[in-house]
């Protein structure tokens, strides 16, 4: 079946979401290269307030509209299937930030920070690809409910650009190629958008879409606990010694409520 004039506007809306959260990537390539430093606590109270909405959301809406259409077993199948293609993306294509654990070059030219720069973003690609099926799923439900995943998604994503340009760009010292390179990685989410929609919009039904959004809210829950909260949950001492970040938890709280109140009013 053909995607007619009719699909392809309904579309529209979708793909710019995920556009939007995928040129995120390049707003955290920016700062990293402009900026000299961004202060930890307001990154960890951004990072929370990512994670508090893609939960709530998780959890309220698209495990619901999940279980609402293919019932409770059916939903939660559903749900964990979401969590288990996101976990075999993350143990075939792991994506720590390497370059956070080697020390910077004196001079440009570090062949292994170059490296880990660019082992980096690809694994950023790999990730971005699902997260944004996702976002174009739920901005083609509810584009309200897009919305906010699509700026959850790209609250998140600036510290991602910020670890892919920063180890490039010292090694090599190009800013110009440190950008393009984060840049590119975060491109991967329009594309994954791109695909999911030549593949869904033929063939949509209600039980396909409350199935993909149970699968979307298990891929958010695991990329809050896997990716987003250890970075942002603890902070580290002067001597070392890793302590609670506060920042994080009231960014959690805040994305929750700030969910739950657009919600109720839209």
């Amino acid at each position: 079946m053909a995607v007619d004039a009719t699909m392809f506007q309904e579309a529209l809306v979708p793909l710019a979401l995920t556009l939007l959260a995928g040129l995120s990537t390049g707003i955290g390539s920016a700062i990293a290269l402009l900026v000299k430093r961004v202060h930890p606590g307001f990154l960890r109270l951004m990072l929370g307030f990512s994670a508090g909405v893609m939960l709530y959301v998780s959890f309220t809406e698209l495990l619901g509209a999940g279980i609402e259409e293919l019932g409770f077993i059916g939903g939660n199948i559903a749900f964990f299937l979401g969590i288990a293609f996101i976990a075999g993306i993350d143990f075939f294509v792991p994506h720590e930030f390497l370059a956070e654990r080697l020390p910077k070059p004196k001079g440009g030219g570090h062949s292994r920070v170059l490296r880990a720069g660019l082992l980096t973003a690809f694994g950023m690609m790999i990730h971005n690809f699902p997260e944004g099926m996702a976002v174009f799923a739920s901005a083609l439900q509810d584009p309200q409910l897009g919305l906010s995943l699509a700026v959850a998604i790209g609250i998140h994503n600036i510290p991602e650009g910020i670890a892919v340009s920063m180890p490039i760009y010292s090694a090599t010292g190009n800013r110009w190629y440190a950008f393009r390179v984060s840049f590119l990685s975060g491109l991967a989410e329009p594309l994954g958008a791109i695909i999911a929609g030549l593949w869904l919009l033929p063939f949509l039904t209600p039980q396909v879409m409350g199935g993909l959004l149970a699968a979307v809210g298990g891929l958010m829950t695991f990329i809050s606990f896997d990716e987003i909260l250890p970075i942002s949950y603890h902070r580290e001492e002067s001597n070392g010694a890793l302590t609670l970040a506060h920042e994080a938890i009231i960014g959690i709280i805040a994305g929750m409520f700030v969910m739950a109140i657009s919600l109720a009013l839209f």
